[in-house]
């Protein structure tokens, strides 16, 4: 199976100009997670709703004077539509990231590929291996007392 196969080819793109109030804006009105950011025709990188919230709001930025471009993860990792869903996985469980913006040929964006998206179209045994695996972080890699 390929990604073109599952990914979802509706894709909500927003300026690294852009307000954060405006993204937050989009997402909510959109009822997504994230935007992904392009200048001038390029895929110039990725806004969540977790990226607003924990570097900007978290940090006690002014939102109103801030932008996309101020929170937004640049080192983007991608992948190509007609590329192996196993191998998308498994890039997605390497880099622990629950979304892939999806190119084609000529690296146009065609589309993004989404924990969602594999939960929904595969098996749920892989499902929930991809889930786990990019659901691990430094985070929750230590123990928990509860007193």
């Amino acid at each position: 199976m390929l990604v073109k196969e599952i990914m979802s080819p509706f894709v909500a793109t927003i300026s690294e100009n852009a307000g954060l109030k405006e993204a937050a804006r989009e997402m909510h009105e959109r009822d997504i997670g994230c935007l992904l950011v392009s200048e001038n025709d390029w895929l110039t990188g990725i806004v969540t709703d977790r990226d607003i919230t924990c570097k900007g709001v978290a940090d006690g930025m002014d939102i109103d004077a801030m932008i996309v471009r101020d929170v937004m993860s640049k080192d983007i990792t991608w992948c190509r539509e007609n590329e192996d869903i196993e191998d998308a996985i498994r890039l997605m469980e390497k880099r622990q990231v629950r979304r892939l913006p999806v190119l084609d040929d000529e690296k146009n964006l065609v589309g993004i590929l989404t924990v969602g998206d594999i939960s929904t179209q595969l098996s749920h045994e892989l499902s929930g291996e991809v889930i786990e695996a990019v659901s691990m972080s430094s985070h929750n890699k230590y123990p928990v007392s509860v007193s």
